[in-house]
C-alpha cells in the first residue's frame, strides 16, 4: 500500500471513529442541559459543559485531522503533521480551561453554602442522567483508545481521554448529586463539592496531554529506548558501523531522523546506496510509512 492510499485510508478511519464520538457527545450534552435545569443540578449542568467541550473538541479533530494529513507541499518540506499536535495542544487547553470552570463554580457554591444560602436540592433526573453518561462515556472511551493507538493518532487519543474525563466527571456528579438527595438539604454541598474534586481530574488530564505535545514543538528526541532501537537497526546491516550524529524528533503521527553512518571506502556509490535504501525500509518498517529519514555516509577511518 502506498504512503498516499495508507494516509487517505487512516484519515477516513479518524473520521469515523470522531464522527461517532461527536454524534454521541451531542446527544449527552443536550441530554444533560435538560436534566440539569430540571433537576436543580449544578453539578449536572456543569457536566453538561464539559460534554460540550467534547462536541467542540471532536469538531477540532475533523478539521486538523485532515490539514495533517495533507501531502508536503513547497512551503511544508516536511509535511502538515504538527497540526495534529496542535489540535491535541487546544483539546488540552480547553480540558485545562473547562476544569478550571468546574472548580470555579463548585468553589463559589460551596463558599455561598457556607455563609448560609441554601443549595436547591438537585432531582432524580439528575442522577439518571449522570449514570447512562458514566456508561456511555466508558465505552466511547474504550472504542476511541483503542482506535486511536492502532491508528497512532495523538489527537484521536487525546479526544479519547477527554471522554473518559467527561465519564470521571460524571461519576463525581453521580456521588455528589446522589448524596444530596439521600442524606437530605444538610448534604446539598456535596453537589459541588464533587463537581470540585472532578475538577481536579479533569485539569490533571489536559496536563498530561498538553506537555508531550510541548515537547514535540519544541523538537525534543525520540525517547533513549527507540534511538537505542534505531541505533540496533543501523549495526544490524553487515559493513556499517559508528553510527552518530543521530537527531530524532516527532512530526504529528510520524518521525523525522537523521544520522551519519560509516561504510567500507572501497565500496561503490551504487553498493551504499543500496545499503542506505535497505536501512530506510527497516526503520520505516519500525517507526511507520511516513518517517522521513535522511542517512549521510561517510567512508571508515
Amino acid at each position: 500500500m502506498s504512503v498516499e492510499v495508507a494516509s487517505l485510508s487512516r484519515e477516513k478511519e479518524i473520521y469515523k471513529v470522531t464522527i461517532v464520538g461527536s454524534i454521541v457527545n451531542f446527544v449527552l450534552l443536550a441530554f444533560k442541559f435538560v436534566a440539569g435545569i430540571l433537576g436543580h443540578s449544578a453539578a449536572m449542568l456543569a457536566d453538561a459543559v464539559h460534554s460540550l467541550s467534547d462536541f467542540v473538541t471532536d469538531v477540532i479533530v475533523l478539521v486538523f485531522v485532515r490539514i495533517s494529513n495533507k501531502p508536503q507541499d513547497k512551503d511544508h518540506d516536511y509535511g502538515h503533521g504538527k497540526y495534529e499536535t496542535l489540535a491535541t495542544a487546544i483539546i488540552g487547553i480547553l480540558l485545562l480551561l473547562v476544569g478550571f470552570g468546574i472548580l470555579w463554580n463548585g468553589a463559589f457554591s460551596i463558599w455561598a453554602f457556607m455563609k448560609g444560602e441554601q443549595l436547591e436540592a438537585p432531582g432524580m433526573v439528575a442522577l439518571i442522567a449522570a449514570l447512562i453518561s458514566i456508561l456511555l462515556k466508558e465505552i466511547l472511551y474504550q472504542y476511541t483508545v483503542i482506535k486511536g493507538k492502532n491508528l497512532n493518532s495523538q489527537a484521536v487519543v487525546a479526544n479519547a481521554w477527554h471522554h473518559r474525563s467527561d465519564a470521571f466527571s460524571s461519576i463525581g456528579t453521580a456521588i455528589g448529586i446522589g448524596g444530596a438527595i439521600l442524606l437530605g438539604e444538610h448534604w446539598r454541598v456535596l453537589d459541588p463539592i464533587a463537581a470540585v474534586i472532578v475538577s481536579f481530574f479533569i485539569m490533571k488530564v489536559a496536563i498530561q496531554l498538553l506537555i508531550p505535545c510541548v515537547d514535540e514543538l519544541l523538537e525534543k528526541s525520540l525517547p533513549d529506548e527507540v534511538e537505542k532501537d534505531i541505533e540496533q537497526a543501523l549495526l544490524s546491516f553487515p559493513g556499517v558501523s559508528e553510527p552518530h550524529h543521530l537527531r530524532t524528533r516527532r512530526i504529528g503521527s510520524y518521525c523525522a531522523i537523521e544520522v551519519h553512518v560509516r561504510m567500507d571506502g572501497g565500496i561503490t556509490l551504487e553498493e551504499a546506496h543500496t545499503t542506505a535504501t535497505a536501512i530506510e525500509h527497516k526503520l520505516k518498517t519500525m517507526l511507520g510509512e511516513g518517517t522521513l529519514i535522511n542517512i549521510h555516509v561517510e567512508p571508515k577511518k
